[in-house]
């Protein structure tokens, strides 16, 4: 009688001990995967500022060529780098 129960717990402790082995195989699977992932959005991330920064780009240069859409955030953009120009100048000539 206390075989069998003692048979039987082993038993259920091999699956539970299989069922963790199995666990900790797909935890390490699914954390490699969010690396992988992570590193996906981080160089789209990447690729994204990149776009981001060159249709500033186009949008200041389409300002300057005449387009009037974009004229007064061209030229807040210019004073700014302007005062920016200036603070610099003034921090050399102390």
């Amino acid at each position: 009688m206390i075989d069998a129960i003692v048979n039987s717990l082993e038993q259920k402790i091999n699956k539970v001990l299989v069922k963790l082995d199995q666990t900790k195989a797909s935890n390490l699977k699914l954390n490699e995967e969010l690396a992988l992932a992570k590193q996906e959005i981080s160089a789209y991330q990447k690729q994204n500022a990149n776009w981001e920064e060159k249709y500033q780009a186009l949008k200041m240069a389409n300002s300057m060529l005449g387009s009037d859409d974009n004229k007064k955030e061209t030229k807040l953009k210019i004073n700014a780098l302007i005062r920016e120009i200036d603070h610099c100048i003034a921090q050399l000539s102390e």
